[in-house]
């Protein structure tokens, strides 16, 4: 039997009819129509659905409305301000940081929340928040790299008082060169070794 829900999604309150034990993932998806978050396991286990739920990342797909009533959920379309990406999703664009893309959603989200709670995160951090998400394409170190450049940007431009944001530094380039600290040559960072 459907009810009326209400809960905020991406800043905006909704009300929501739907059957009580519906899945957020599909209340988001198929009456909302923000496809961003994905179906993977089906058991919030692999990632892909994840979303914010009142700022903290959270599995969709397991998750009975009811459940959610009343929380702030932000989903991936919701990071960003307007048209303006967020800066780990610039980041990511810039680093190449996914291929398939299927499990891309949840990790921004995941991301995002790190970034939040602690602005710059070593390797080891950005590990351990990004390990509930399974990527098959291979494309960890590229991830991993992009939300250390986001948390080095985002301080940097706190520290500046300002600016876009959209600077992406190597934090593993100690001297400001740009060239490789172990003198490899082969433009890899610390991170991808």
């Amino acid at each position: 039997m459907e009810k009326t829900f209400e809960l905020t999604v991406n800043g905006e309150r909704r009300k929501v009819d739907a059957d009580a034990d519906s899945s957020l993932l599909h209340v988001l998806r198929e009456v909302l129509g923000l496809k961003g978050s994905r179906f993977g396991c089906g058991q919030g286990l692999c990632g892909a659905c994840f979303v914010l739920l009142d700022g903290r990342p959270a599995p969709a797909c397991d998750a009975p409305l009811w459940s959610v009533a009343g929380r702030t959920v932000t989903t991936v379309e919701g990071l960003a301000d307007g048209d303006v990406p967020h800066p780990v999703q610039r980041a990511f664009l810039d680093e190449q940081a996914a291929q398939c893309g299927y499990c891309v959603s949840g990790i921004l989200v995941s991301a995002a929340a790190l970034l939040a709670a602690q602005p710059r995160p070593d390797e080891a951090t950005v590990a351990a928040a990004l390990d509930r998400h399974l990527c098959r394409c291979g494309a960890q170190r590229r991830m991993i790299r992009a939300v250390l450049r986001t948390g080095q940007s985002m301080v940097d431009t706190a520290a500046t008082g300002g600016g876009t944001g959209t600077s992406h530094p190597d934090p593993n380039d100690a001297d400001g060169t740009g060239t490789d600290p172990a003198g490899r040559g082969d433009g890899a960072t610390a991170v991808e070794r």
